[in-house]
């Protein structure tokens, strides 16, 4: 009996831009929607798409229709109506990052709520993938601001959705305004009436794709989720780790590139940990895996593929630091624990946007997962301090100590110094590069763990030189008149992400942040514009951190930072912005939102 190699992206006739994208972002294996999706709308026929949330149908139509899409042509080609307006964000940002590789390429969100001028001149550009909600595409059709006549494709995403928001009569007459020959997907969790009439009366001899969820999760797993807010998802898994016991784990990511680059960030930070993916020849991958079962490596940082049938008895966790987008790869990666009869725990990280994945995974899976709150300082200290006395104990068993017995004796005569001073000082000398005790938040700033969590992570940290990514000025190295105040020497600059992009202060904070380790405080004025903004940071940016940031994403628009003569404004002081003239000062106090989306 022969097994059937498992279908890659590379086997699925997609052009080759998107190809690049794929491997840049480190896509490896097509879900089953895709996989069945992909070739039929390549083909230009009509479809029919019955998948629940988080199959990955997003890329089973953006891939397809991508490979197709005249770059030259200035009027929209492919139209996505979706539910609301988050979706229609996170479809637009799924078809500009598949898109990487494609120059000149432009995709429009449009939903209500957002600007209609900013939006006309964007449609006024030109563009080639138009993802909106039914009554904003309503009304660019009735203006006559949004032309159909070079349509190739109508995605209609979770019809379903739609139906119960009231929309399905908006969504048929949007049809009746495209072109007659036009190709028409329709995807939906689930079939009603009103769809399936919608269906027979606008699709033509339509392909059927329909994913049946067979999932179920093992009733010896323990299953928790932590919604990321305010910390780096890394900071987050650091303390996760300081106080899980565990034995091994294989930690999900979503990428190859991902899988190397954290096992590396878990190594820097004390951790074994290895990653294994789909460009490891299979001696190496067997090696690795060897390894994990020896105990040589406690974490194993891993892809779908690269895990699939690992079967390793020490694994106790199984965390997934990256969402999966299909519900059945989320089972089969947590029953890499809990196997015969034995225990395990599984842990998801969840972005606030990502909570429609979690739903979609309780639902398939029929059962609820636990919200957990990240361990509090006090936790960590307290776990330290246990590992220490173990430590102690371990070495109190030790029948090779008498030539440390009798040094410290002599050194007690010779010194008169306390037995237990003594111990303190060993202590010390024996934990000085990682200390038992995280460092304490000033009074000034507050000391409640509700104030200081988003500051625990940065104290945790050690402090890199400049030849690393890092760019956090310390105060022993200003002047004594500016220790301690947040207003450092600032230089000024110009970033390439704005309003149009949907972006915030918070997010350009957020990401600068977290990219270059430079503390929220030591961040100065924001100035938002339409396409670009302007901010304040510390004077010497170490050369590495510059070019780093340039490439850093904001609602996923390179920051392209440069240098500006343009000195950033502050907040206006009166309660109302003068009208034309909004600007916005970072606030420190504000969490930063997560920007690896």
């Amino acid at each position: 009996m022969t097994t059937q190699t498992p279908l890659s992206f590379a086997d699925l006739a997609l052009s080759s831009p998107v190809m690049d994208a794929l491997k840049r972002i480190g896509y490896e294996q097509p879900s089953p929607i895709q996989a069945e999706a992909i070739p039929h709308l390549l083909n230009g026929f009509d479809l029919i798409g019955t998948a629940q949330t988080g199959t990955g149908k997003t890329a089973a139509f953006a891939l397809p229709l991508l490979s197709t899409i005249d770059l030259t042509a200035t009027q929209p080609q492919v139209l996505v109506l979706a539910p609301t307006r988050e979706l229609a964000i996170q479809v637009a940002e799924a078809f500009k990052t598949y898109a990487s590789a494609m120059k000149g390429f432009n995709v429009l969100p449009i939903y209500g709520g957002q600007g209609m001028d900013t939006q006309l001149r964007q449609l006024k550009r030109g563009v080639h993938v138009v993802v909106g909600t039914p009554g904003r595409v309503m009304d660019h059709l009735r203006r006559n601001t949004l032309k159909l006549d070079k349509l190739k494709t109508i995605v209609l995403d979770e019809g379903d959705e739609m139906l119960r928001m009231g929309f399905i009569d908006d969504v048929e007459w949007i049809l009746e305004q495209t072109p007659k020959q036009r190709q028409v997907a329709l995807f939906s969790a689930t079939m009603p009436a009103p769809i399936r009439r919608v269906a027979d009366k606008y699709l033509k001899q339509p392909k059927i794709v329909k994913i049946v969820s067979k999932t179920s999760t093992v009733e010896t797993i323990e299953q928790r989720f932590w919604m990321v807010s305010g910390l780096h998802k890394l900071d987050a898994l650091t303390r996760i780790l300081e106080v899980e016991d565990f034995d091994g784990i294989i930690m999900f990511v979503r990428t190859k590139a991902l899988t190397v680059e954290l096992a590396e960030k878990l190594e820097a930070r004390g951790y074994s940990a290895s990653a294994i993916n789909g460009d490891m020849t299979q001696t190496l991958r067997e090696r690795t895996i060897e390894q994990l079962k020896k105990g040589r490596i406690d974490i194993l940082v891993a892809t779908d593929v690269a895990a699939r049938g690992i079967d390793v008895a020490r694994i106790s966790h199984v965390i997934n630091y990256d969402i999966p987008y299909d519900t059945e790869a989320y089972v089969h990666r947590i029953g890499r624990t809990g196997r015969a009869g034995r225990t395990g725990k599984a842990i998801l990280f969840v972005a606030p946007r990502e909570r429609r994945l979690l739903r979609a995974i309780e639902s398939a899976t029929r059962q609820p997962i636990t919200p957990m709150e990240l361990p509090t300082r006090q936790q960590v200290n307290e776990k330290r301090s246990a590992q220490f006395k173990d430590t102690i104990s371990a070495a109190l068993e030790r029948n090779d100590l008498e030539f440390f017995q009798q040094l410290i004796q002599s050194y007690v005569e010779e010194h008169a110094v306390d037995p237990m001073q003594l111990a303190s000082a060993l202590a010390y000398l024996a934990q000085k590069d990682k200390p038992l005790l995280l460092d304490e938040v000033s009074k000034k700033s507050g000391s409640k763990e509700s104030r200081s969590r988003k500051h625990d992570e940065r104290d945790e940290r050690p402090v890199r030189d400049s030849k690393t990514k890092s760019f956090r000025p310390e105060k022993d190295s200003l002047p004594k008149s500016k220790r301690g105040n947040p207003k450092v020497p600032m230089e000024n600059y110009r970033i390439a992400v704005g309003r149009n992009h949907n972006a915030t202060p918070g997010d350009i904070v957020g990401a600068i942040a977290n990219e270059a380790d430079v503390e929220p405080k030591n961040i100065g004025h924001i100035e938002l514009k339409d396409d670009h903004s302007f901010i304040e940071l510390p004077i010497g940016m170490p050369k590495i951190v510059y070019d780093s940031l340039k490439k850093v994403r904001v609602r996923n628009q390179p920051l392209q930072i440069e240098k500006t003569d343009h000195v950033a404004k502050p907040a206006l002081t009166s309660a109302k912005p003068a009208k034309g003239k909004k600007t916005y000062t970072k606030k420190p106090k504000k969490n930063k939102k997560n920007t690896a989306s």
